[in-house]
């Protein structure tokens, strides 16, 4: 049997504070812009893939939300209640074997309108606790420090990431939990998925697109963006100076696009495609802006305001690893005229007649994961980590009382396969691989509880009703043999 992965991979799983925690109003927690998005019900495919839709609030919409407490349609409210399950669920994950979970903060848990000098010693205990059940059972830490939840007082008062302050009441919030947890956090990530900015500017940068001129929007969003750039090479700095042993990673959407055709048109679409993911990594770890980016914003004409010092806090602080999401891969062509376009996980997206889908929509390519990773690691020469993966699905009980997932095995198995080949036969440095939400979450976007990742089943529907009960599925004792194994179990002959 080969030796695919290294001794000492980290293997996994990942969560999100919006999604998981619930306690919306408990801890001294204040409103974060998860606490306002609105269970979208969504009736047809098209329905469900419109992520700009689904997620986009305005002003009417927060004054609608904060003048009730459902928590049926505003169902982050609630989550999977982790709140007051995380010692049983990080007991569940430490049955498979965990090395890792990755899991976030909540900012407006710790600094519940985001912009105060004292923080919340509540909240702060509370994850105190968290991360001490973790390492009771061996398991590392990752945290992310903003995952879609910028307190929601940042968004109304300051136009989220619009505004420069809320780098310094970033970094302020950044030293305090790296202070904090400097014994027991050595794995951190930044901003989760970075550039999904540009797709729901509302859950990742706090902008209320009503408030700005829709012709100038995509302004706003670069500015924002260039703010969230600063803060995060000022949160690398931190933390090292904080925890010297630590290590800070950049967390993007990896989409791997094709040319529809070898037509020359098409294969300059997908360079243009992969740039607009690469843009993001590549300011990150180079600590510069790319020129195709500064182009992009001349031949705009769009004025983003950084300051020399700004460019200078990015050059000197790049991140030490890069981390990203994948779960499909995208066609794009020159011409889509007559071709089967749809809306994909991150952008407008040509069905490639080679691949299926899931019930979701999202074409399954576990090839583009290898893809990914050579072509990361290629342009980089740092450190990759896989901090989310996995098939959306609607799961059900069966007769015997039984979740039979064999479509997430093999969805997982195959992955992992080509993870396996990419660090074997490409040489890269993969770190470790953490599947999206092991336990179900409420998801994304559609704000769903029916579109199910996990390997532990929590028995709450799309409107909170349900015991909250956590209930093992096949897949569970399969990814515990997998880390068991080092994952090698799957490439027997």
């Amino acid at each position: 049997m080969m030796k695919m992965f290294p001794e000492g991979f980290l293997w996994g799983g990942a969560i999100a504070a919006n999604q998981c925690e619930g306690a919306w109003k408990e801890g001294g927690k204040g409103p974060s812009v998860a606490d306002v998005a609105k269970f979208a019900d969504p009736q047809s495919q098209k329905d469900l893939l419109d992520i700009h839709k689904l997620t986009d609030i305005d002003d009417e919409a927060i004054a609608q939300a904060l003048a009730t407490d459902d928590e049926t349609y505003y169902p982050k409210r609630h989550g999977i209640d982790f709140y007051h399950h995380y010692k049983e669920d990080i007991r569940l994950l430490a049955g498979m074997g965990f090395k890792v979970f990755r899991l976030s903060i909540a900012w407006s848990r710790i600094f519940p309108h985001g912009d105060e000098e004292t923080p919340n010693e509540e909240g702060l205990q509370f994850y105190d606790d968290v991360f001490d059940e973790c390492l009771k059972y061996g398991m590392q830490p990752l945290v992310t420090m903003s995952h879609y939840e910028p307190p929601l007082y940042l968004v109304t008062k300051y136009n989220g990431w619009y505004n420069r302050k809320l780098i310094d009441f970033f970094t302020h919030y950044v030293d305090v939990i790296t202070k904090r947890y400097q014994d027991k956090v050595k794995y951190w990530l930044t901003f989760n998925e970075i550039d999904s900015i540009i797709r729901h500017p509302f859950m990742t940068g706090g902008l209320i697109e009503s408030r700005f001129d829709p012709e100038q929007f995509e302004e706003v969003e670069y500015q924002a963006m260039h703010h969230q750039f600063v803060a995060s090479a000022l949160a690398v700095k931190i933390t090292h100076q904080n925890i010297p042993d630590a290590k800070v990673g950049c967390m993007l959407t990896k989409v791997t696009f094709y040319p529809y055709t070898c037509k020359p048109e098409d294969v300059l679409e997908e360079r243009e495609k992969m740039r607009e993911i690469y843009c993001y990594s590549d300011t990150q770890v180079f600590g510069e802006y790319p020129q195709y980016l500064l182009t992009k914003y001349h031949n705009k004409g769009y004025h983003i305001v950084m300051s020399e010092e700004d460019l200078k806090i990015m050059k000197e602080n790049p991140v030490d690893f890069i981390s990203f999401s994948y779960y499909s891969s995208n066609c794009v062509a020159k011409d889509t005229s007559g071709l089967d376009v749809t809306t994909g996980n991150t952008t407008m997206a040509i069905k490639n007649p080679y691949l299926p889908s899931s019930q979701w929509g999202w074409q399954i390519d576990p090839i583009g994961l290898r893809i990914s990773l050579i072509d990361l690691y290629d342009r980089y020469h740092k450190p990759l980590f896989v901090v989310e993966n996995g098939l959306g699905a609607i799961d059900t009980i069966d007769e015997n009382g039984e979740i039979q997932d064999d479509y997430r095995i093999d969805y997982l198995s195959e992955h992992i396969k080509q993870m396996g080949y990419a660090i074997h036969d490409d040489g890269v440095e993969l770190m470790g691989y953490t599947t999206w939400a092991p336990i179900d979450l409420v998801s994304n976007s559609s704000n769903q509880m029916s579109k199910r990742y996990g390997f532990i089943y929590v028995d709450v529907d799309d409107y909170g009703h349900g015991s909250y009960k956590r209930m093992k599925k096949k897949s569970y004792d399969w990814y515990k043999q997998v880390i068991e194994h080092n994952g090698d179990n799957l490439f027997e002959d």
